[in-house]
Parts: structure tokens; C-alpha cells; sequence
């Protein structure tokens, strides 16, 4: 186990708000780990939300850092679901390389009812290099499948590179305080040949009648899968247990190299100057019609849920 470098002793220090890349050579494996402690605790805490909403906001920020961490630039990456369950939107913003945020939307009554979160809708992944370079979006359909199912349905469909992730939120007791803390592990089969990363894969629509052909998987492919697979949901959310630690005890058969961890820092992008922007771009009276019985507006960002006061007067000026 090594950092590009000489093999050295797995460390056991746990380091939370993390993602940590790592390598199988002989697999052809590469992979990311990332464990949020204080970010998603933080993001859960501040909106209140209920525990079914917490675990599912938990996974999907688990799920858009693993992805968003992949980014050579430092662009916009965006995972949104949009569904008729009883959270109809859930939003996972990261500015990379490091600053997340997320919120989600929900009918209190339906998820106090037990009703299925995520429904028939769309989970959408965008990314935003920003300035001239064109954005980039991938949908999925929503048919009431789980985060990392709709995750490894894009990969099949999109990507097409043989992926395994596995994602876990939990609650638990740390300094005499429940906190919540998320996880996740993302694996890829990357040779260096492409026929042999798309041997797996689907050929796409045939014309009727043409026999179709899919090539057995790789056998390292099912090896790593087999490896990657024996990981437990408790392991990636133990604050006790130390990235390297796991990885190594996933694929220190084969000899795993991780690489220095990236942070995680929970942020929100908005300001006083980005709203003050954006109600300056309404008409004077769709400002007028903001106006609250105090004779002011106001304006509360959904994601970090600051409430900032603005008198209509300030936007009338010439």
C-alpha cells in the first residue's frame, strides 16, 4: 500500500470530509473512497430534515463527491432527481474541486406515511466547466430505484465502463453527540485496452433479427467486483475505521496504492451579491410583488437556508 511511492505502513488515522483516490494495478482498478462526517451532519442539521430524507440526502452527497472528485477542472458538478415520490426534488451542488451543498424538497406527510422517497421522474447529472466550454448533462430514468442503482444504470448506459458503487449513511454517537455520517465507494474497471473495458457492455439496438453477442466478463472485472463487493455498510461510516485501513482490507490481496485525500468543505455559493444580482433582474414589479407585509424582501437560500432582508427601494435607484 503505498502513495506513489515506497510501500509504507497502512495508516490508522480516520480522516473525515475526505475522498480518498486509490489504484489495484494488477486489476486494473481505479477507485475513489469517501467518508463525510462534520460537511453532511452540518447540511442535515441545519434544514432539520426527517431521518428518511437525512439518509437519502447523506447518500446522494456521498454519491456526488465519488463523482465530482474526478473533475481535472475546476468547474460546476451538479446530481439532481426530480421525481413524483415524496421527495420531489433533491439537489447535490459541488464547485470543485472541494465545496458542497445540498437540499432537498419534500411532502412531510408522505414520508411520515412511509411512502417511497424517490418515484417515476428523472436522475440527472450535469457538468459546468463554465466560460465557453459547453455543459454537459446525463439523465436517467427514475422507476423508483435506489441512488446507486440509478448510478450504475447511467455508468451502463452513458459511460459504458464497468463500475461498483456502494454508498451508507448512518447516525452515530461521537463525543457524546449523535452525528450523521455518510460513505461511499466507487470502483471502475479502466484497462488499458477499450475492448476489454466494453466486452460487458450491451452492443446497443441491432436490426431485427441480428443475433446479438455479448462477450463474457473480464475475469479481472469480476475479481475486483468480487473484492469491492465484501465491503459492509457499517465499515464505510465507522469513524473508528481509517480509509486506508478499509482499502486495504478490500484489496490487499492484489496490492492497493492510495493516493493523498482530497478535502471536502461544506460551502454554499451564494451572497450577498448574487442575490442582490439576481433581484435586479426582475421587472420593478415583480419586486413590488416579492414585498412582505414589513414592506421589505426577503430572500432565504434553500440550500444554507441564510435569510437575507433587502429594502425594494435599493433596486429603484437609477
Amino acid at each position: 500500500m503505498s502513495e506513489e511511492g515506497p510501500a509504507r505502513f497502512v495508516s490508522d488515522e480516520g480522516r473525515d470530509d475526505t475522498v480518498t483516490p486509490f489504484a489495484v494495478e494488477p486489476l486494473d482498478l481505479r477507485g475513489r473512497l469517501v467518508r463525510l462526517g462534520p460537511s453532511i451532519d452540518a447540511i442535515i442539521r441545519r434544514h432539520g430534515y426527517p431521518d428518511p430524507v437525512s439518509r437519502l440526502i447523506g447518500e446522494a452527497a456521498a454519491l456526488t463527491m465519488l463523482l465530482a472528485s474526478a473533475l481535472k477542472f475546476d468547474g460546476r458538478f451538479q446530481l439532481q432527481t426530480r421525481t413524483d415520490g415524496a421527495v420531489d426534488l433533491l439537489v447535490v451542488d459541488v464547485d470543485a474541486p472541494d465545496r458542497l451543498r445540498a437540499f432537498a424538497r419534500f411532502d412531510a406527510a408522505r414520508v411520515a406515511a412511509g411512502e417511497a422517497l424517490l418515484g417515476q421522474g428523472q436522475f440527472g447529472l450535469t457538468i459546468d466547466p463554465g466560460g465557453d466550454m459547453a455543459r454537459y448533462q446525463g439523465l436517467v430514468a427514475m422507476r423508483g430505484q435506489s441512488l446507486e442503482e440509478a448510478a450504475h444504470e447511467y455508468f451502463r448506459q452513458s459511460e459504458q465502463i464497468p463500475t461498483f458503487i456502494r454508498l451508507a449513511v448512518a447516525e452515530a454517537v461521537i463525543g457524546g453527540r449523535a452525528q450523521w455520517r455518510a460513505g461511499g465507494l466507487l470502483a471502475q474497471f479502466l484497462p488499458d485496452a477499450p475492448a476489454r473495458r466494453q466486452r460487458d457492455q450491451h452492443p446497443g439496438d441491432a436490426p431485427a433479427g441480428a443475433q446479438v453477442v455479448v462477450q463474457p466478463e473480464d475475469e479481472a472485472w469480476l475479481e475486483a467486483k468480487a473484492l469491492a463487493g465484501t465491503i459492509e455498510a457499517h465499515e464505510l461510516v465507522d469513524p473508528t475505521l481509517s480509509g486506508e485501513r478499509l482499502l486495504y482490507r478490500l484489496f490487499h490481496e492484489r496490492g492497493v496504492k492510495v493516493f493523498a485525500p482530497q478535502p471536502v468543505i461544506e460551502k454554499c455559493r451564494c451572497s450577498n451579491e448574487r442575490v442582490e444580482a439576481m433581484l435586479r433582474g426582475f421587472t420593478p414589479q415583480d419586486r413590488r410583488d416579492m414585498v412582505g407585509d414589513d414592506g421589505r424582501i426577503a430572500v432565504t437560500c434553500e440550500f444554507c437556508s441564510t435569510l437575507r432582508v433587502y429594502d425594494p427601494a435599493e433596486f429603484d435607484a437609477p
